[in-house]
């Protein structure tokens, strides 16, 4: 990479870690710190919310789909779309209205409330080690992108440049520094992709002549996956919608109901039509490169084994020309870094507030301090985690089938159903994830190929019915209308 691109790169990375230090200086609390103060505009979330969802790990994993499998990769994100929506209608509203809703700041307090301190602490403690897991994707999916940028650098290195970039300024700015520098990568891969990357690689593979030549046809159309894919892909994605801390702090942060509604509807567009295809067209591109022989200088000629998800960063790396380059690379890092800032805040949050503070009195000061440690703590060791991962999608959509299978059921059992109990909500969460967990380490293929998590959740949702009307004396304490 020429040395024009790596100080483009240098300059947008020393300007992340000055955002952090100015919302260091202005968070006065831990409200600050968590969910930004309540205060936050309706298109500074919905575009957050679309960063965090997508980010770097989507991107580099829309790539490695659409080298797969072409544009049916983009249904991935329709039930993105999907989840967001949903969530805008049904959620959203319930959530807002709850009597109890200003002295929320993260997701597993509501269980507390519907519930008990019981079921609170063991919703904190799994979407802890979910979205610890999720960052630790996200950290891994930027080493990837770094070391195809720059060959010199190995894995390894690239990702304690980046790990240390988004650790810091989470670290000291706080879901504010989170979101606003959300709006401002967004906006920068939004750029790069629509103005720099899709063109310049579209050109330089021959343009449709070649992609028609080198591409399977099955690549141009939209029904190359199966329906027990997309159930796959749905079962996962949508529920996140409702037990993703990440996006309920993104709810707190809201200055009002409906501008939460807004964002939610902004992200949705967002997600699929415009980056779903954006992604996997660009995935494409790289593949009829690779098949072109673009790649032989880089070490991966025509039918070696190649990682799909690398195909990407190659592709970046091959036609982009200098300063281009790095533009594009920082847009790419911009997304990476968005997903990877907003599940360290999650994390954090859910160990301070619904693991640690529940046993201790710390005032509001002290929780700020504290909850800054903790990030730092938890970055450190997210970057360790990431060097013995391979896979980003794998990881990012095993996160997510871990926090949905144990959380998913108990949460909309909670909000909408009369005879919800507590018992219920603890088995449900304890068999559902622990179901999920299991298929996942079994090597034997599932009936239909279908994901694991889908038993997962039907587990929980089969023990918590069954459960509350065994136990209807431990019934959740807030009614529905």
């Amino acid at each position: 990479m020429h040395i024009i691109d790596i100080a483009i790169i240098a300059v947008y990375l020393i300007g992340l870690l000055s955002f952090g230090y100015y919302f260091f200086r202005t968070n006065k609390d831990a409200d600050d710190y968590y969910i930004g103060g309540r205060s936050i505009k309706s298109w500074h979330i919905g575009l957050s919310v679309v960063a965090t969802d997508v980010g770097g790990g989507f991107s580099i994993g829309l790539g490695g789909l659409g080298f797969m499998i072409g544009l049916s990769g983009s249904w991935m994100l329709f039930t993105g779309l999907l989840g967001a929506w949903i969530s805008a209608v049904f959620l959203i509203p319930k959530v807002r209205r709850l009597p109890f809703y200003r002295g929320l700041t993260t997701f597993p307090q509501i269980f507390g409330h519907l519930y008990n301190s019981k079921v609170a602490l063991i919703a904190g403690v799994i979407s802890a080690i979910g979205y610890f897991g999720f960052a630790s994707s996200q950290l891994l999916a930027g080493a990837k992108l770094a070391s195809a940028a720059i060959p010199e650098v190995n894995l390894n290195h690239a990702l304690y440049v980046m790990g240390f970039v988004a650790v810091v300024y989470t670290f000291l700015g706080g879901l504010k520094a989170v979101i606003y520098t959300d709006t401002v990568q967004w906006i920068i891969l939004l750029f790069g992709l629509i103005v720099i990357g899709i063109p310049l690689g579209y050109t330089a593979v021959g343009g449709w002549s070649a992609i028609q030549e080198h591409l399977p046809a099955a690549h141009l159309r939209l029904d190359n996956i199966s329906i027990v894919q997309f159930v796959n892909w749905a079962v996962t994605i949508i529920p996140i919608w409702f037990v993703g801390m990440t996006l309920y702090q993104r709810i707190y942060a809201s200055r009002s109901e409906r501008e939460a509604r807004k964002a939610w509807f902004i992200a949705g567009i967002f997600e699929w039509p415009i980056m779903a295809f954006m992604g996997v067209i660009l995935g494409m591109i790289a593949k009829v490169a690779y098949m072109e022989g673009q790649f032989i200088d880089l070490g991966f000629a025509p039918g070696d084994d190649m990682d799909p998800e690398m195909g990407l960063p190659l592709l970046l790396h091959q036609v982009l020309p200098v300063g281009f380059l790095g533009i594009m690379f920082a847009a790419y890092f911009s997304a990476i870094l968005s997903t990877a800032d907003s599940c360290l805040m999650a994390s954090s949050g859910n160990i301070i507030t619904d693991i640690i503070k529940p046993f201790t009195n710390i005032s509001l000061s002290r929780e700020l301090r504290l909850g800054q440690l903790v990030t730092l703590l938890l970055g450190a060791s997210g970057v360790l985690l990431a060097s013995f991962l391979t896979n980003v999608l794998d990881i990012m959509l095993m996160s997510y089938a871990f926090l949905v299978s144990g959380l998913f059921i108990p949460i909309v059992g909670g909000l909408f159903w009369r005879n919800a109990s507590s018992t219920g909500a603890i088995l449900a969460m304890v068999f559902g994830g622990s179901v999920t967990v299991i298929l996942m380490t079994m090597s034997y293929d599932l009936p239909l190929g279908l994901d694991p998590n889908i038993f997962g959740i039907l587990t929980a949702f089969i023990i918590f019915v069954a459960t509350s009307l065994m136990f209807p004396s431990n019934k959740s304490k807030v009614r529905t209308e």
